[in-house]
């Protein structure tokens, strides 16, 4: 018989090796708005918002989708948390750019505490590290962006 958890592992090395690849967008547009020319820095800091935003919405929609996993006894509290992300997000995108990513950044650090918190009941323990990992330097990045706004 094959053990499932030898199965699976390369599929999980990829999906850490696709989270951190994730990060770099964040890290070439952070850069970008200190180092393009000036014309571009803000089109570089619109593109870091929008690709958060982006990533907020993902992270909330884990949630909704590992609540869709308990048919027999659903929870309404992680289907609220999973829309939450996305309506921040899309505040943060109407707000001024410095603003918004600074949103963003505190968006993201609230999701990875409701992460910490929930992923273990989801049997998802081993992906924290990733995750903080993840927002760190996503947070780091956004907020690099708001200071060069």
């Amino acid at each position: 018989m094959i053990d499932p958890s030898r199965e699976a592992l390369p599929l999980l090395r990829w999906a850490a090796r696709l989270g951190y690849a994730g990060l770099l967008p964040f890290v070439i547009l952070a850069v970008a708005t200190w180092i393009a020319p000036p014309a571009y820095r803000a089109q570089a800091g619109h593109a870091l918002l929008a690709y958060g935003a982006t990533i907020a919405s993902f992270l909330g929609a884990i949630h909704w989708g590992l609540a869709m996993r308990e048919p027999l006894a659903p929870q309404l509290g992680p289907f609220v948390w999973g829309v939450f992300p996305s309506l921040v997000a899309w505040v943060a995108l109407l707000l001024p750019l410095s603003q918004g990513l600074v949103t963003l950044a505190l968006l993201l650090g609230i999701c990875l505490m409701v992460d910490w918190r929930r992923y273990p009941t989801y049997g998802l323990r081993k992906w924290l590290t990733m995750r903080l990992h993840l927002t760190l330097v996503a947070a780091v990045c956004l907020l690099a962006g708001a200071v060069a706004a």
